[in-house]
């Protein structure tokens, strides 16, 4: 082992590159919890491929004790498992990184740069003279490299012992095996190396009060924690986890002692029954919602569009991934900013909800059912698969166990008795909502629910001036809802003339991006979009700034599109900055993307001035 010997302490990037189906996915996060454990702040993003197994995924760690939660962009550590990737796994690691790889056989390739250190351990051979059974060397030998990544970052063997235990507690065979395995890999590497690598952990206690939990998982505990109880689904990546979770919380949570469920948990025949399910639910008075991502999005337009007019709540998590069309269902993008805001033909908009991180998903899903409710209306909470299928460090969430669901302007039976006439659609207030009812409180409130033209008063109609009416009220109740969805997060602690508008997960990287700009004397505000419509924050915020900077992740610029159709802003004051490859976006990106056009404007000025 040779190489340069400059120490990292808490601030590198592991990759393990492997073969989809083998079971690293284990190992990976294994690690992940153990460095967490540790006290390290920490972030783990997953890179598979859509089929079930043989093509290549990458799982990277990042270990940060400044507590970024983006990518770096650089990869200290490589471990490379899977000999069709090897040559591009070693051209990603940094001059003066290391690279790890199964010595069982020669890779001679794998010598070829001299800038970075090579270390060999023959994890096959280890596995196949201490396991039994094809499939379980494949498998072990994954945990085995855990355990030399072990020890050569130095980390506690028994916070291993520890996950290894609470995961496998109902099998304690499957504790041993995996233990042996990355003992093997743990005494190997502690014999054969000098260790640990400059490249290392040390303890902090930087992750009191931090847990570690997916998107998909947070939304779901928010789900029922809001009270859903009906929940209708069609299988899609990278939305099914939420829907699995949601049930094994709702199995624990809402089941009887005598087996009797207090929920329903339909899997539909598609996106269009889900949906109408969902709303069908709604109407009646359950709190209901589906989970999807783009696909399900574009079949489910119509009904989305009957909810609107109908105002009948709703709540949908669209968890983005690439398109057009199947795209790359595996990787992440902000594709569906636009077909959610308009979803439906004719004149609609649609209420929707913005995280950034798992935290946002379990306090925005307990919003969104309030909102749908409170404004008879969809509302549409857009993650995306490296929020909802990655692992967040994030706060422990806090309930307030005096939390009440907000359902808006509902009339029982008394109240409704007391009314002369119940109309349906007759707006009291002039906030654009009407006051509703659920079926059979009484006849008296009886009124037609329905997507084609209808009256103040609830009956069928196709009189322009009353179909007019109707449609212009919704106009009021939008101007209502501007009040009422998260405000966005600004900080405009900098002072400049120069500012970052983004949304969703967009948000970690842009934080460092800031750190590393402000090293340069470089200072720019910020404002995270959270909610659709735009309220009065993001238009002071807009007509504040001369250069704004529009971050996201998609090819078309949706969110610069929408705030220019949406908001006064001069169009001409938005700068894009588009990354859209399906990987989750660096800090680097923005930074260099930044830095590109304050040159061009230096060079402007410049050739001005000649």
């Amino acid at each position: 082992m040779s190489g340069p010997d400059c120490a990292k302490i808490n601030d590198f990037v592991i990759k393990i590159a492997t073969v989809n189906g083998t079971g690293s996915a284990s190992a990976n996060m294994l690690l992940m919890k153990a460095i967490f454990r540790s006290g390290i702040p920490v972030m783990g993003k997953n890179y598979f491929p859509s089929n079930i197994q043989g093509l290549p995924t990458w799982y990277e760690i990042r270990v940060t004790e400044r507590g970024y939660v983006a990518r770096s962009g650089r990869v200290d550590i490589m471990v490379a498992m899977n000999a069709e990737t090897y040559s591009r796994d070693m051209r990603e690691v940094a001059p003066g990184g290391y690279l790890v790889y199964d010595s069982t056989w020669p890779r001679p390739a794998l010598l070829k740069r001299e800038d970075i250190t090579t270390i060999g351990v023959p994890l096959a051979k280890l596995c196949n003279e201490n396991f039994n059974g094809v499939r379980t060397r494949i498998l072990m030998k994954n945990i085995c490299y855990a355990g030399v990544l072990v020890a050569l970052l130095d980390l506690d063997l028994q916070h291993l012992r520890d996950l290894l235990a609470a995961t496998y507690a109902k099998k304690p065979q499957l504790v041993a095996s995996n233990m042996k395995a990355i003992e093997l890999g743990y005494e190997c590497a502690k014999a054969t190396y000098s260790c640990p690598l400059p490249v290392r952990v040390e303890k902090m206690s930087k992750t009191e009060g931090y847990i570690m939990i997916d998107g998909n998982t947070a939304a779901a505990l928010g789900c029922v924690f809001a009270g859903a109880t009906v929940a209708a689904w069609y299988p899609i990546t990278p939305s099914t986890s939420l829907m699995d979770a949601f049930k094994a919380f709702c199995d624990r949570s809402r089941t009887d002692a005598d087996g009797r469920k207090n929920f329903a948990f339909i899997q539909a025949e598609d996106e269009l029954a889900a949906i109408g399910m969902v709303i069908g639910a709604s109407w009646n008075g359950a709190r209901s919602f589906t989970a999807t991502s783009g696909p399900g999005i574009s079949l489910m337009n119509e009904f989305l569009g009957l909810a609107y007019y109908a105002e009948v709540p709703a709540v949908v998590f669209d968890i983005q991934r690439v398109g057009p069309s199947t795209g790359m269902p595996t990787r992440t993008q902000q594709g569906d900013i636009m077909a959610c805001a308009y979803a439906s033909h004719g004149d609609t908009r649609q209420v929707c909800l913005y995280p950034a991180n798992a935290e946002e998903c379990f306090h925005m899903a307990v919003q969104a059912f309030d909102l749908a409710e409170r404004l008879q209306t969809p509302v549409l909470v857009l993650s995306d698969l490296d929020i909802g299928m990655n692992d967040w460090m994030c706060r422990e969430f806090k309930w307030d166990d005096a939390y009440r669901p907000d359902r808006g302007k509902m009339l029982d039976k008394e109240q409704v008795e007391k009314l002369e006439k119940f109309y349906r659609f007759l707006d009291k207030d002039g906030d654009g909502i009407t006051y509703r009812t659920l079926p059979g409180v009484t006849p008296k409130a009886a009124y037609f629910t329905r997507g084609s033209g209808h009256t103040q008063y609830g009956l069928y109609t196709e009189d322009s001036a009353d179909y007019q009416l109707v449609l212009d009220r919704l106009l009021v109740k939008w101007a209502t809802a501007k009040k009422l969805v998260p405000h966005a997060i600004i900080d405009a602690a900098a002072h400049s003339d120069m500012a970052i508008v983004s949304v969703g997960s967009c948000d970690g990287a842009i934080h460092e991006a800031m750190d590393l700009l402000r090293a340069q004397d470089i200072g720019l505000d910020y404002m995270r979009v959270r909610g659709f419509p735009f309220g009065e924050d993001v238009e002071r915020f807009l007509a504040a700034h001369g250069v704004i900077f529009v971050v996201e992740q998609n090819r078309d610029a949706q969110l610069r599109a929408l705030l220019t159709l949406e908001t006064q802003v001069d169009k001409a004051k938005l700068q894009s900055l588009l990354h859209y490859d399906g990987l989750p976006i660096s800090s680097s990106f923005i930074v260099e993307g930044v830095l590109a056009h304050l040159q061009r404007g230096t060079k402007s000025r410049s050739a001005s001035a000649i």
